[in-house]
């Protein structure tokens, strides 16, 4: 009789002891317990009610599988709706907003990548430098390079491809896996603007024509040159990240995320702030010459000022603020991606509109 009283008293413990979350709810009394700089932290602010974050709960329950085991990541989420004060110290004006706190700060960084599991799992392993667990296969955005593959990619004329060549038994190309990782991560989504490896023992052939003869030997080939030229710069993520940026025209920054002048338009901005400051009734001339300066200008995007400066004459300037802020109120939905690229590059020039 006592042994069946103890085993019913174990079964009803196991049954109320609390199991592990995968995604650490978070609330005023633990957040600077988890969120303290000693851990990258990934924080998910969230209503119950809103359909967009009822929408990406899956995913990001697979992004707490994926570090579930990590000593250095925390993947967190805050209920914004009844956590008010937390909403409201870290600007939480959407929902779902993402932020992340990069290791040794307790300041947070707005995460504006895509949505979905395996976009926010790579941002999170390029940032915090760990491996991914509890997946099946590691995410890449590097190219593998092979000689079925090689000319495709990297002699391609459309494309400025930048190739590491490198050997498995090789240190320092061990050292510089995670580093070139993130720089692929950072542009993943550029089409033109691409980063390979090429294992250079297992295809010695494909990496004699390029004379390689030490590892790892970093060359880029533009779409000007596809001989080959040696990268000679410093070999942290940002000094890649800021080579390619000058060498493809990007705007990339580490994560990924577009910096403020990506979609800018320089030779633009001037009528921009000239629109804004000049009398309504006197802003025709004004928007004449932006039509003039846009017809077969090289950058598209200078047919979005244009497009601006005719919103604002039919609704006010009013229009400029209040678009920037629903194009934003969609950047916390449900995108991802290029769609993602295309309204920050918007909102960009929008911000050349404000006074």
């Amino acid at each position: 009789m006592m042994m069946a009283y103890l085993t019913s008293l174990c079964l009803l413990a196991l049954t109320l002891a609390p199991t592990q979350a995968l995604v650490v709810t978070l609330t005023s009394s633990n957040f600077d317990q988890y969120v303290n700089g000693d851990k990258f932290a990934f924080v998910e602010f969230y209503a119950p009610w809103c359909g967009h974050c009822k929408r990406l709960e899956p995913a990001y329950e697979e992004v707490g599988k994926a570090f579930d085991n990590s000593d250095s990541v925390v993947i967190g989420k805050v209920d914004a709706d009844s956590e008010k004060a937390l909403g409201s110290k870290f600007g939480v004006r959407g929902y779902p907003t993402l932020k992340y706190f990069p290791q040794g700060s307790t300041e947070p960084k707005d995460y504006s990548g895509g949505r979905t599991a395996a976009d926010i799992i790579a941002f999170v392993t390029a940032q915090a430098g760990v491996k991914v667990q509890g997946t099946k296969k590691e995410i890449s955005h590097v190219v593998d390079l092979n000689p079925s593959n090689f000319n495709d990619i990297v002699l391609d004329t459309n494309k400025n491809v930048l190739v590491e060549f490198y050997a498995p038994w090789c240190g320092h190309c061990k050292s510089l896996a995670p580093v070139y990782e993130e720089v692929g991560a950072a542009f993943s989504r550029e089409d033109e603007c691409v980063v390979a490896k090429l294992d250079a023992d297992a295809h010695r052939s494909t990496a004699e024509k390029f004379s390689i003869s030490g590892f790892p030997t970093i060359k880029f080939f533009p779409k000007t040159n596809k001989d080959g030229q040696d990268y000679e710069r410093g070999r942290s993520a940002a000094d890649f990240v800021k080579f390619l940026n000058e060498k493809c025209g990007t705007h990339r920054q580490l994560g990924g995320e577009l910096s403020e002048e990506a979609g800018v338009v320089p030779d633009m901005n001037g009528l921009a702030n000239r629109f804004m400051s000049t009398a309504v009734d006197s802003r025709d001339t004004i928007l004449s010459e932006a039509q003039s300066l846009a017809e077969g200008h090289s950058e598209q995007q200078a047919q979005y000022y244009v497009k601006v400066m005719k919103k604002v004459q039919d609704k006010g300037d009013e229009y400029v603020t209040m678009e920037r802020d629903r194009l934003g109120r969609i950047l916390q939905g449900d995108v991802g991606g290029k769609k993602v690229d295309e309204i920050t590059k918007k909102r960009n020039v929008l911000r050349k509109f404000e006074l």
